[in-house]
């Protein structure tokens, strides 16, 4: 069966800081798809994080570039395998540079935090419980 991934592309101002704090987080970069201007970001076998310049997102889009500084167009959420893994990215997050972006969530059998990477861009982490999900 064909596995569908999804790979989010995103705006940012200094490359090398972005791979840097990815690379904190326990994330790899894939060479192959990397250059001075993109970052190739492996979250996993599906999901990619392109990392482009400014200057080589334009090249992809007619629309101004959104500073997610001051706006938000996205709100990217990663799952987690339990609480403790997503306190253990957030604060790896946090401690690479990146910002808190909320207060923690938690309905028991739901728990989330948020964090802002370098150029703004909010990642959501977040745990659910098995049971709950299967109802």
């Amino acid at each position: 069966m064909y596995q569908q991934m999804i790979f989010v592309n995103l705006p940012v101002v200094d490359v090398d800081a972005s791979k840097k704090f990815f690379t904190e987080l326990g994330y790899t970069i894939n060479p192959q798809f990397t250059t001075d201007d993109c970052a190739c970001v492996v979250i996993s076998d599906t999901i990619i994080a392109m990392l482009l310049s400014k200057q080589r997102y334009a090249d992809f889009t007619t629309k101004e570039i959104a500073d997610a500084t001051k706006t938000s167009e996205v709100l990217i959420c990663l799952s987690a395998e339990s609480r403790e893994k997503v306190d253990e990215l957030v604060d790896k997050a946090l401690e690479a540079g990146g910002t808190g972006s909320r207060e923690a969530i938690d309905h028991g059998y739901m728990y989330g935090r948020a964090f802002d990477d370098l150029d703004g861009h909010t990642w959501e982490v977040m745990w659910m419980d098995p049971a709950a999900v299967q109802g």
